[in-house]
């Protein structure tokens, strides 16, 4: 590559020296110009594998059963950041708390899915694809939802992104996407000596493709990789006091915030964090889930500092395929049990609220004697991500079989 058309990263944009017969959509990622009628906004989806414990995680502190049927584990009125008089969140995820101040962030709690399986294995494919209890459905609803959602006006190779070693499940299906587990690890000359399998696949996914216009790309596309690289990414500098934990998980999103302000087109993206499972001394202010917790809250933080301004186009939600027993175990953990709360971030969230009904944990209002009821399908909360931010009305395509959608929260404004 000549001298004119050196590429680095300066202040986590990508800039060009002598933009000299460059193709347009490099200058569009260097410049960040938008062409009219583009669609900028993104959607980006969490999963805690494993079963988080949604009720150690927003504490309803003014629930007295909650401390009866927790006695060694629970979380004490002291320790609690507390939110709203009734719920607070775990002392570990004091990073969250300018986020809802700044009503950034909204809380959907006694949320998840319906279907009454406590098989890890089951309920997470369940989540992924989108139709609970049905177990042959092909595609997963992330890669659904991009079916009738507004692109971008470049077709781009990083529309739907998955950080990580392989393409998950959620993202399986007919439209393209990419896995990609570090950026620094991603060659492109598909066609080299010795192309990488990452390499190769996203090659093909251009040959083979018989839309004209995504075939038209490619070359651009792989001008932009190629870009990336040479602008070596291991030395991209996050935004002031975007803090990124040391981690698999804080470094797939610090990735992923690298990607999304390069201005590659990304719409959809997914990561995960594992650790979740419990049984046994999950701790309380301190332990197991206290650890995992810090890494979790810390690294959405940092992401979302990093994001700056184009967090105002992005919403962030975070799912668990289920959540944990009301009451603790005798290790000092908890169980597989059903409902659990999921968390949502972005500029358009009506924040500084805790959305859905709560059940309650006496007795009488547990789900099977044991567990936090449902009152909020993830569906619901999903569903109008879809449809209100990304501009996909389609969600009996997304969702199919769902029968409650429109019943949204009203959490985006």
């Amino acid at each position: 590559m000549s001298v004119t058309r050196r590429i680095f990263l300066r202040n986590g944009a990508l800039a060009l020296v002598g933009t000299t017969a460059m193709p347009a959509f490099l200058k569009r990622a260097a410049f960040g110009a938008v062409a009219p009628g583009t669609n900028n906004k993104r959607l980006v989806v969490i999963f805690q594998r494993g079963a988080a414990d949604g009720l150690n995680i927003v504490v309803p502190h003014a629930e007295p059963q909650y401390y009866a049927m927790r006695p060694s584990i629970n979380i004490p009125r002291n320790k609690v950041i507390d939110l709203d008089g009734f719920f607070g969140l775990h002392p570990a995820m004091a990073s969250f708390q300018p986020l809802w101040q700044q009503r950034h962030l909204a809380i959907v709690h006694a949320a998840g899915s319906p279907d009454p399986t406590r098989s890890h294995f089951d309920a997470q494919d369940f989540m992924e694809s989108g139709t609970p209890g049905v177990k042959i459905t092909d595609d997963g609803w992330l890669n659904r939802s991009l079916h009738a959602t507004p692109q971008p006006a470049q077709a781009s190779a990083f529309r739907a992104i998955a950080l990580g070693p392989s393409l998950p499940r959620i993202l399986s299906g007919s439209e393209p996407a990419v896995a990609m587990n570090n950026i620094n690890d991603f060659s492109v000359g598909g066609r080299g000596p010795k192309p990488s399998p990452v390499a190769a696949t996203f090659e093909a996914m251009y040959d083979h493709s018989s839309d004209a216009v995504l075939h038209g790309t490619g070359e651009e596309t792989f001008d932009a990789v190629k870009m990336l690289k040479a602008a070596d990414p291991g030395k991209y500098t996050p935004s002031p006091n975007a803090n990124y934990p040391k981690g698999r998980f804080g470094d797939s999103l610090r990735q992923l915030a690298q990607l999304i302000k390069a201005n590659l087109g990304v719409q959809v993206a997914f990561a995960d964090i594992g650790g979740w499972d419990h049984h046994v001394n999950e701790g309380s202010t301190e332990g197991q889930i206290a650890n995992v917790l810090t890494e979790f809250s810390q690294s959405l933080s940092a992401f979302w500092t990093d994001l700056g301004d184009l967090g105002e186009d992005t919403v962030v939600v975070t799912m668990s395929e289920f959540g944990r027993t009301a009451r603790e175990n005798g290790n000092r953990g908890t169980d597989h049990g059903h409902a659990n709360v999921m968390f949502v971030l972005g500029g358009p969230v009506r924040g500084g609220r805790v959305y859905g009904r709560w059940p309650g944990l006496d007795q009488s209002q547990l789900y099977e004697g044991r567990d936090l009821g449902l009152t909020s399908d993830f569906r619901q909360v999903i569903g109008e991500a879809v449809a209100r931010h990304m501009g996909n009305k389609n969600l009996g395509v997304v969702f199919p079989g769902f029968d409650g959608q429109g019943k949204f929260l009203h959490y985006l404004g």
